[in-house]
């Protein structure tokens, strides 16, 4: 493993991209630092020790809530714009036909999913101001109202463009890969604020070792989801062109558990967050009971982020993978399944089992997502930190990355990182 690390920066394209990923991380860092004028920091972390929501806010902005520094929203306005933009091409011929135009297409609703950005922060900002002013967190006049309201929106922006650039010029998804470095920053402190708990004899050592334990099964279900398939064997028939003969080989088609990877959770995290942060926006009491209602840990929030989790698994699973172009492309090359006939049977079949293991990914994600509650309720660790969300989201991101790496490594004739058993076939594969 020492050699193949040491491979990676051997080559320099990929070299710099690593560097300029890096370089962008260290920017949102210094970024998530700088405080927005006109905020009492005494009173910010008086507000995080007794509400939950915003530490779960904080997780996807990297602690930089926690500060409202300049880069407060994070990605989340980004995020938010990108599922209306997704559902509305689904809805939208017009915007379905944009999608399918290539590169010009696509480039026309990138710059849709900006402006969507920008309107979604601009709501956020402006709730997240009008509480933080509820909370005694923002004592400012109007101009600083206004002023605080421009600078975390323009941060909003600044992120967006940020992973935008990782996106194009370093390595994995730059949304993705910023969520992660957020969440990466805050284990040490994670692991402090823990083992102070035992310390204190707010939890006992059995209930932590019980904890632990949990979680370590959790990220072993995490990196299973992230890496498990269903194949599907594949015969391809004997061709004669000239002399030569053509195919009468086996392979298979490798259908993965969880093909939405760690967005599901994240649309989903993201989308129930907005209208709590919206219905803080107002001062009445009936609304202030709504918006506890949709809080995180509470149950109508548990009901809804289990629905949109599952609604977004399959939904990205029907983006991304096509049975009927699937089964299109092996009757025009002589695949066939065995037992399968070609066509629209074997469309349907692959549909059908598709549809199968997407529930077991869907749930299996679900489950993971639902454990910092399970520690919350039942263990009473409410300042546990190494949650289920920040778990799929950390282990799909590496494992994203890892696979990046090794693809260029492996382009280049170079070992890849990870020594996987099973044949150069079957490579890093886990079968269901």
């Amino acid at each position: 493993m020492a050699n193949s690390f040491r491979d990676v920066f051997k080559l320099p394209e990929l070299k710099r991209r690593i560097i300029f990923t890096l370089m962008m991380l260290l920017v949102f860092r210094i970024g998530a630092h700088i405080p927005t004028p006109g905020i009492d920091t005494a009173a910010m972390s008086h507000a995080f020790a007794g509400n939950g929501v915003l530490g779960f806010l904080d997780m996807f902005a990297g602690g930089a809530l926690r500060r409202f520094s300049v880069f407060s929203l994070g990605v989340a306005p980004y995020i938010n714009a990108s599922i209306v933009m997704q559902l509305a091409c689904v809805i939208f011929p017009t915007l379905e036909r944009m999608q399918k135009e290539g590169p010009q297409g696509q480039k026309k609703l990138t710059q849709y999913t900006r402006w969507g950005a920008i309107l979604f922060g601009f709501a956020q900002a402006i709730g997240l101001v009008f509480w933080l002013r509820r909370l005694g967190v923002f004592s400012g006049g109007s101009m600083d109202f206004f002023v605080a309201i421009c600078t975390v929106v323009a941060g909003s922006i600044a992120v967006m463009w940020l992973g935008e650039e990782i996106s194009d010029h370093g390595i994995g998804n730059g949304i993705s890969v910023i969520i992660y470095a957020g969440i990466v920053a805050r284990f040490p402190e994670g692991v402090i604020r823990t083992f102070g708990l035992l310390r204190d004899g707010q939890v006992g050592l059995i209930t932590m070792l019980v904890a632990l334990a949990i979680m370590v099964g959790v990220l072993a279900g995490a990196v299973l989801l992230q890496e498990g398939q269903r194949r599907l064997p594949v015969q391809y028939a004997k061709r004669v062109v000239g002399n030569r003969v053509y195919g009468g080989q086996s392979t298979f088609i490798p259908l993965r558990i969880n093909q939405g990877g760690v967005m599901p959770i994240i649309f989903a995290s993201s989308l129930l967050i907005f209208p709590y942060t919206i219905l803080k926006f107002f001062d009445s009491q009936s609304v202030n009971r709504a918006a506890e209602a949709l809080a995180p840990g509470s149950w109508l929030y548990s009901v809804l982020y289990v629905i949109l989790i599952v609604f977004f698994t399959y939904f990205y699973t029907a983006m991304v993978f096509n049975p009927a172009e699937v089964a299109e492309n092996m009757k025009k090359n002589g695949g066939f399944i065995l037992g399968i006939r070609p066509g629209k049977p074997t469309a349907d079949y692959i549909e059908r089992v598709a549809t199968r293991i997407t529930m077991v990914g869907a749930a299996m994600l679900v489950v993971i997502a639902l454990v910092p509650n399970v520690l919350t309720n039942v263990f009473g660790m409410t300042s546990f930190y190494f949650g289920g969300t920040a778990v799929l989201i950390v282990v799909g991101v590496a494992l994203e990355i890892v696979q990046q790496v090794e693809s260029q490594l492996l382009m280049r004739h170079y070992e890849g990182i990870l020594k996987r058993g099973g044949g150069a076939s079957g490579a890093g594969l886990l079968r269901f």
